[in-house]
């Protein structure tokens, strides 16, 4: 808007108000007296130079959010991939390769491990390269920065610097911390919107200092010279402490003339600023922590597995040694054709000791297929894939920005399915923080005829109660008689259809309004109409809000500073009353009264604005009409309303609370509406004492303007209420309420006022009527206090400890509650000496809400949560005051919406609706992590199966180190016919679909409790792999031993025995991954039974080779061992033997103790879900974990509420007689 319009033309400094008053004298204004360290900052503005050496050089203003930079990725990155404790044997292993005593060529170790080291840390790479993008696409904005002699041109945000002065245009961010220095308004103010920061999308207001108001044009800056001392950096967004020394002058600065970076410029033309602070010194970085290198429980879990299996190496590595020990000494002598002692001395009988230490380093090599190499490398290529398919998955794409869910780190993927607890900004993430004006209730009477959410659900739920299949739950004396059914089926009718109705109107934003008494004028005809004149002027007058003219459709928006002032405005609109102008005295409002065809515009001078605190939980304003008569008119909190009422002013109060009590239940936000006509005088001798309270510059200014204002808000006439219902982003009640009904807890951290929080808590269904509040606040202390902060200290501690005995002591098993806390308490709860009690009530409540939180208090709530429960946590968020919780949680959740890009570039996963996080846990995290658990379990289970084999043939062989088998078969066991039937397993196993998924979400607890993944089932599946190898060889020697296996009388070599086993193994190990899954593709079929083949197909072809002549297997396949029956019967008997007992286990389990996902898997197997959907919803109604919290326990409270009223209305009907029937 360009300057001189509307805006430019109201003073919005003359408008007085608690938050935002400048004292009229800036004599008595004096400068901060500050000295010392934390207060050493200096900036010469418009002198830049002054700035490039130190200590006046400071930071630039690029940022990062990667984890490396060309110099750390090397050593950060190969240090990642060698705390995994695998990749750190087979590095030793690959250094003794190229000594003598290793059992391999030094190229079968190396290689392998330059392949999966490799490969990982370029998928690093790639993920962090894709961070450096999206940093790079912020720090190349273009900013408007003065060169010299007064001219401006365009430079990326990154090359800024202290000291410069740039130009802000509307809807344009801020590159950097400023100093305001003067905008398109005349009083230097400008609107800023800040919901990166503290998730706010009402606007703030900023001004600048009067001095240098004339700083207002590009020219104005030639000659433009001031000095700036201030504050350190610091992660503080809403202090700020600073002097301008400009024109020989010192003034003081304040967090009002502040804008600070990623806060967005609104409803201002442009703004000229200096810049303070930049790039990481600025306050939202300084709110945000370095990008965490984060690894799964799963991941972390695996690496004390491969701790036991290193255990089990050491140990059959020494038993062999020991072996080898008394072999070299006792027996090696006697064998005369070895040559011995040999050239490198590995075989001396003279001396055994040192003999058998090179054989423990060969054993240790040996044995090494104990630990899978290709671990690591499998899963990285799973989890790739699996990310995949989450980037894929088209019920995460939204289609209005055409943005998809995606995984931007894949090392995570199984960590979604253990989720406990998430952690969830408001604004933006559940929110779009937009109001409809529903239902209102004037001088004792019910206005509005649409349902809200909540109350369609319960009425959706109570007719399907009320049909067929639940016939049994209603009395049969109440189907037979009709009594007291009859008005609610017509209730029930009346709410069910008037969503359908609704959808046939042209939708009017923030305002579902339906209820024809009053609209078009019709309210004239009502009994109270000068109520509802009243009642209308309160919603059109009392605000703080500016209109702006459409003029495309010619009606006025509203900028206000909350949705609710905005739908009040736009209902006051609708119902023909219309705010259309605002000056620095006067609102203007276009009523269609006396008559709704002849608007008349209106003057009401402002005379004060009492203006809204969290604390006063008010508004008032106090205005002068056109016939001179002076009215205060205040609207805020029923409680706080009803307190100030006359004796006069209660005619309306219990029906009116009764209307308030059913909005409520309905999902509403409610306000109180109440006016008093004021005496001239009393007036006046009121306003000359609050004028004096005004323009105190004492500490005390605040509250003597309270008191004075709770002085003149007394004795009030109560008109009627308001009920808006909280427009939450799509899908958000509904996935709030699965992820309840899925176990997890969920907690909400924001930047908005107390009340503001609670009431989107109701919206979401965190919080319903009935749930008990646990509010801990800060209390007021005496200034005679001598140690105020302990006293603070030992309050909260107080009020922590009794609400947490008052959750102990409750006995009703129903019973839930709601702990809300705000930032400034927060400060002293998070302290060590607190903090593990704060954190015990909360955990033992149903829902948790932290406002007025800033994003480093997001970050330390978050590390509370995760370290001390010790379980997985979820961060997610939007904004850039959300980064700090969103690196701090296991997992972070970036919502890729419209206001920036910072916590999506800082997060883990990102989606474009909160309403995707229910696919995305419960769909996706269930299914990854089932898979990756059961796939790393299997991987243990083939590698001990065929590991064991090794060391039991040694000792057979006298600890020689000789392997049974071929070393081609060794190599190819876990690079080719093992690996991708294990990856299918990884990719595509599903115990159920994504419907049933949903259907059922208490299946997502099998993730939390780590079912699939514990230390039974770990051992379970490596005692499988020790029965395997057992069977394996022992049988494989029983049969072979001693007895010829062709028709030619020959008996078997070591080669035909070794590729026997070998076979064995192959069979056994892929049909038990057969075994396994649940789910089946051709895929899966082509991969496990395709590898069995492969194993033919390449033994054929090995066998062709002149190489093989070297190890004695020439045609060992079509000469030596296909002829000969035994090998294909051994191969049967060995594959039974193997997978009887897993094939036993899984059968007893199925039949004794199934698991959820056993039963649905039967029920779908033979149609049930079809044949029988009173079972199947049964089932369903058993799958959902018990909550307090959701939309589903929210309607079970509203209907346990509506059959109360049929029960009593039974009662009645039921001990009346009833009229005989003419």
């Amino acid at each position: 808007m360009a300057r001189g319009g509307i805006r430019a033309r109201i003073r919005r400094s003359s408008l007085y108000t608690f938050s935002c008053y400048r004292p009229q004298t800036s004599e008595e204004e004096r400068p901060h007296d500050f000295q010392g360290p934390g207060f050493s900052r200096v900036v010469y503005c418009n002198q830049t130079h002054m700035h490039e050496q130190k200590p006046l050089r400071y930071c630039s203003n690029y940022i990062s959010t990667t984890k490396y930079n060309i110099v750390t990725f090397l050593p950060k990155a190969i240090f990642e991939q060698f705390r995994r404790v695998a990749n750190l044997y087979f590095l030793f292993a690959a250094v003794l390769s190229l000594t003598p005593i290793s059992p391999f060529s030094a190229v079968s170790m190396i290689a392998p491990l330059i392949f999966v080291v490799g490969l990982s840390m370029a998928k690093e790479a790639m993920e962090d390269w894709r961070r450096f993008i999206q940093d790079m696409k912020v720090n190349l904005r273009k900013a408007n920065v003065h060169k010299k002699d007064g001219v401006f041109s365009h430079r990326p945000w990154m090359k800024l610097r202290v000291g410069d002065v740039v130009k802000v245009e509307k809807d344009k961010f801020f590159p950097a911390d400023l100093l305001l220095l003067s905008s398109s308004y005349d009083d230097g103010i400008c609107y800023v919107e800040t919901m990166n920061l503290d998730g706010e999308t009402n606007l703030k207001v900023k001004r600048a200092l009067e001095t240098t108001l004339p700083l207002d044009d590009d020219h104005t800056f030639k000659d433009f010279l001031a000095t700036i001392r201030c504050e350190d950096p610091n992660p503080n967004l809403y202090t700020f402490v600073g002097n301008l020394e400009f024109d020989r002058q010192i003034y003081p600065l304040d967090p009002s003339q502040i804008l600070l970076r990623d806060s967005k410029l609104r409803n201002t033309a442009y703004i000229y600023g200096v810049v303070v602070f930049t790039g990481h010194d600025s306050k939202v970085m300084q709110n945000s922590t370095k990008s965490p290198s984060k690894r799964s429980r799963v991941e972390k879990q695996m690496d004390k597995i491969i701790y036991i299996l290193f255990s089990i190496l050491v140990f059959i590595s020494f038993i062999s040694s020991v072996g080898f020990i008394a072999k070299t000494k006792n027996d090696l002598p006697k064998w005369w054709y070895l040559q011995v002692p040999d050239r490198e001395q590995l075989y001396d009988p003279g001396q055994p000791l040192r003999s058998g230490f090179y054989h423990l380093i060969t054993a240790l090599i040996l044995y090494g297929y104990l630990i899978p190499i290709s671990l690591y490398v499998s899963i990285e290529v799973v989890k790739v894939l699996q990310a995949l398919f989450i980037n894929r998955d088209i019920q995460m794409f939204d289609e209005e920005t055409g943005t998809p869910a995606q995984a931007r780190t894949s090392n995570l993927n199984e960590e979604l399915g253990q989720v406990d607890t998430i952690l969830s900004d408001k604004t933006g993430t559940l929110t779009c923080n937009q109001m409809d004006f529903l239902k209102c209730s004037i001088a004792g009477t019910a206005y509005g005829m649409k349902a809200s959410d909540v109350e369609l659900a319960a009425a959706n739920q109570i007719a399907m109660d009320m049909d067929g299949h639940s016939q049994s739950s209603t009395p049969h004396s109440w189907r037979k008689s009709g009594h007291g059914l009859g008005e609610s089926e017509i209730e029930l009718e009346t709410v069910l259809s008037s969503k359908d109705e609704d959808e046939r109107k042209p939708a009017i934003k923030g305002f579902s309004f339906e209820d024809v008494r009053l609209m078009n004028g019709n309210w004239f005809n009502e009994r109270n109409a000068d109520d509802v004149l009243l009642f209308f002027r309160v919603l059109s007058i009392c605000h703080t809000a500016i209109p702006e003219l459409n003029e495309e459709t010619g009606t006025f928006t509203y900028e206000a500073e909350s949705p609710d002032e905005s739908a009040f405005l736009v209902a006051a609109r609708e119902f023909g009353f219309e705010f259309c102008r605002r000056t620095q005295s006067s609102i203007f409002v276009r009523e269609r009264y006396p008559s709704f065809q002849e608007p008349v515009e209106r003057e009401y001078k402002v005379l004060n604005l009492l203006d809204f605190t969290s604390k006063r939980k008010r508004m008032s304003i106090i205005v002068r009409d056109e016939n001179g008569q002076i009215l205060l008119l205040c609207k805020g909190a029923d409680s706080i309303i009803f307190d100030r009422l006359s004796r006069n002013g209660r005619m309306y109060e219990e029906v009116t609370t009764k209307h308030l009590n059913e909005y409520g239940e309905a999902g509403l936000r409610t306000l109180a509406l109440a006016y008093k006509t004021l005496d001239e005088a009393k007036y006046a001798a009121w306003n000359e004492e609050f004028t004096k309270a005004r323009t105190a510059i004492n500490g005390d200014r605040d509250g003597m303007l309270e008191r004075l204002a709770d002085m003149m808000e007394k004795d009030l006439i109560l008109i009627g209420a308001t009920a808006v219902e909280d427009k939450l982003q799509n899908g958000v009640p509904q996935c709030i309420d699965k992820l309840a009904q899925a176990g997890l807890k969920i907690w909400v951290l924001t930047g908005d006022k107390m009340e503001t929080a609670i009431n989107i808590g109701f919206a979401c269904s965190l919080l319903r009527q009935g749930m008990k509040q646990i509010c801990i606040t800060t209390m007021n202390t005496d200034s005679v206090v001598q140690n105020q902060k302990q006293a603070i200290k030992e309050n909260i501690l107080n009020q922590i400890t009794n609400a947490t005995q008052m959750i102990k002591l409750e006995k009703d098993p129903h019973a839930a509650f709601a702990l809300i806390i705000d930032g400034k308490t927060l400060a002293h709860a998070l302290e060590d000496d607190i903090k593990n009690q704060f954190l015990t009530l909360a955990v033992g409540c149903a829902s948790v809400i932290c406002c007025r939180v800033s994003p480093k208090q997001k970050a330390l709530v978050t590390r509370l949560v995760k370290e001390g429960t010790g379980k997985t946590t979820l961060a997610i968020g939007d904004g850039a005051n959300d980064v700090g919780m969103i690196q701090e949680a296991d997992i972070g959740v970036g919502i890729s919406g419209c206001e920036g890009m910072q916590a999506v570039m800082a997060s883990d996963f990102s989606i474009a609706q909160f309403q995707f996080l229910e696919k995305l846990l419960v769909v996706h995290g269930h299914w990854c992590y089932k898979r990756i658990a059961q796939m790393i379990c299997y991987f243990f289970y083939k590698n001990i199966a065929f590991g064991l084999t090794i060391f039991y043939f040694e000792a057979f062989a006298g600890f020689s180190g000789q392997s049974v088998y071929v070393d081609w078969y060794m190599l190819l066991f876990n690079v080719v016919l093992t690996s991708l039937p294990v990856i299918s397993l990884g990719v595509f196993e599903q115990d159920v679909d994504s419907e049933v998924c949903l259907q059922f979400p208490a299946l997502y607890q099998q993730g939390p409790k780590n079912l699939f993944f514990d230390w039974y089932r770990i051992f379970g599946w490596m005692g499988n792999g020790l029965y395997t190898s057992l069977i394996v060889f022992f049988l494989n020697i029983i049969i072979f031993y001693d007895q010829a296996f062709r028709s030619g009388g020959q008996t078997a070599d070591m080669t035909a025995v070794g590729t026997t086993m070998f076979t064995c193994i192959i069979w056994a190990v892929n049909c038990q991954i057969a075994l396994t899954m649940s789910h089946f593709t051709w895929i899966q079929h082509l991969f496990v039974w395709g590898s069995v083949a492969f194993w033919y197909v390449f033994l054929f072809v090995y066998g062709e080779l002149t190489y093989a002549l070297d190890v004695n297997a020439f045609r060992i396949l079509s000469e030596i061992l296909a002829p000969a029956p035994i090998y294909w019967t051994t191969t049967l008997l060995v594959t039974i033997a193997c997978n009887l007992p897993y094939l036993a286990h899984i059968s007893f389990q199925r039949l004794i103790n199934p698991l959820d996902h056993h039963i649905i898997q039967e029920i779908r197997c033979y149609k049930k879900h079809i044949e029988d959907h009173h079972m199947w919803r049964k089932e369903r109604n058993k799958a959902r974990q018990s909550t307090k919290i959701g939309f589903t326990a929210r309607v079970d409270a509203k209907i346990r509420q509506l059959k109360g009223r049929l029960q009593k209305k039974y009662s009645i009907a039921y001990n009346s007689p009833v009229p005989p029937q003419t």
